[in-house]
């Protein structure tokens, strides 16, 4: 029994960070820490929530009665997309927070793909901004995070008092469809080509567009493998392209909000 023991201890030593998965309940998976180490302009304390059995990582940087500026990122990144952005802000005097999207960098992931819904992000992203109290906040969105945030902000109002959006908007329900040739709906043939393959490469496609090779194993440090992607697989045809989609309506009621703003 003794050298049983022994070789089961060593081959668990000898097993990579990825094959010791680490499920955290059935049907959730969280990034082993050391998948963070180093990154290249990434040396923020992890700070982290739990919202409705999720745990939650956000960055949190700079004065706690500081003015705070909230950055939400898009798919398939994570905070690190602010890394430069946050040094500048709290130099500032701001208080700056990124948080991760769940299934998303340092955040729980869930595995299914079916948990992932519009307005799953809108309400999780919500109950951090509630459990942090933030108040008269700047938002600032990027890709999926001005989906997500935008809706945040309409729902909030009284909360924020700002916004800043890159490469994102608020999909109108006036507009019946986007043009099948459109540059979006070519990226949605191609992921639904990387869903029914089982992947995204997510590292690869970020390096790839800022031209930055020393960037991809920061974006690919979230997932380990294959099965930590389900949120980066199925985000981009969660888009509501016409008013048929689920977040249609509520995008709608968003708009009527921001009619209201200066």
């Amino acid at each position: 029994m003794r050298i049983v023991l022994s070789q089961l201890a060593l081959l668990l030593c000898l097993l990579p960070s990825s094959a010791l998965a680490q499920e955290v309940r059935p049907g959730v998976l969280r990034t082993p820490d050391a998948r963070f180490d180093n990154l290249p302009g990434y040396n923020f304390q992890p700070h982290y929530e739990m919202i409705d059995g999720y745990r939650i990582h956000y960055i949190d940087e700079g004065p706690a009665d500081g003015e705070v500026i909230l950055m939400l990122h898009g798919e398939p990144s994570w905070s690190y997309l602010y890394r430069k952005m946050i040094p500048l802000f709290v130099a500032a005097g701001y208080r700056a927070i990124a948080p991760d999207l769940i299934g998303f960098g340092r955040s729980d992931k869930p595995v299914s793909m079916d948990v992932h819904s519009y307005q799953f992000h809108v309400d999780t992203q919500t109950a951090l901004v509630e459990a942090l109290d933030l108040t008269d906040v700047t938002f600032v969105g990027q890709d999926w995070g001005g989906l997500i945030g935008l809706r945040v902000v309409a729902e909030n109002e009284l909360r924020f008092a700002r916004v800043a959006i890159a490469n994102t908007g608020l999909p109108d329900p006036q507009v019946e469809e986007i043009a099948e040739g459109s540059a979006f709906m070519n990226w949605k043939r191609r992921n639904q080509r990387m869903i029914d393959t089982g992947d995204i490469p997510a590292g690869a496609m970020i390096s790839n567009n800022v031209g930055d090779p020393s960037v991809r194993v920061a974006y690919d440090a979230p997932f380990p493998d294959p099965s930590y992607k389900a949120g980066p697989l199925i985000m981009p045809q969660r888009v509501p392209v016409d008013s048929s989609y689920a977040g249609a309506a509520e995008n709608a009621a968003a708009w009527e909000v921001f009619k209201r703003w200066d």
